[in-house]
């Protein structure tokens, strides 16, 4: 509950701070983009000695709304192909497979031209989850998206770099601060991605 009351607040300021400044710049200044790229998705946090890096993707929408020539706000609506992968003593390897729609809201210092430092809270929300699962002898896949929590908090930071062409590349991290297991006895492991992406302006 704390997480999502820090969610709003930032978002309410954000758009209080352009509603007041949207009246001194044109509405031309807004640029709307697509965005995709690479996750290198794992869990943090206790016994997670077994679990390795899963590799996944995201794509979605972006909106640029300058605040002043050197900051900016930039709300995006992605889909996120999350997870971990995990190797068991019983010879059971599998990985855990989570789609998220995420929601982030960015705030962009352009350091040089072209050159942006990004920092903003992100919520997500569970699309679905499963464990896949193999060993000599047996595979399959579970549905586990009653055992993990339906909405995901988090804390993004990055660096990005925009061609006056529009096209775009960055880089970014995605803190967890929730934890992921609906039970409180199932671990306190939360999501922590590394993304690589191109974007582009129309």
């Amino acid at each position: 509950m704390r997480n999502l009351l820090l969610f709003l607040a930032v978002n309410i300021f954000v758009f209080s701070a352009y509603s007041q400044t949207s009246q001194t710049r044109a509405s031309e200044d807004i640029r709307f983009g697509v965005k995709a790229g690479v996750n290198f998705a794992n869990f943090t946090g206790d016994d997670t000695d077994n679990l390795s890096s899963r590799t996944g993707f995201h794509f979605g929408g972006i909106v640029n709304i300058p605040i002043s020539d050197a900051f900016s706000v930039q709300p995006e609506v992605l889909y996120s192909d999350q997870g971990a992968e995990y190797t068991m003593s019983e010879g059971y390897d599998g990985k855990f497979v989570l789609s998220y729609l995420n929601i982030p809201v960015m705030a962009q210092l352009r350091v040089a031209q072209g050159l942006n430092l990004e920092a903003g809270p992100q919520i997500g929300f569970l699309l679905c989850a499963e464990d896949q699962y193999s060993s000599s002898g047996d595979s399959g896949e579970d549905d586990i998206k009653d055992d993990v929590k339906g909405t995901d908090f988090g804390l993004n930071v990055g660096i990005n770099y925009t061609m006056e062409s529009g096209l775009g590349i960055g880089t970014r991290y995605n803190l967890g601060l929730s934890e992921l297991p609906e039970d409180s006895e199932g671990g306190n492991w939360k999501n922590g991605v590394f993304q690589f992406y191109l974007a582009y302006f129309f």
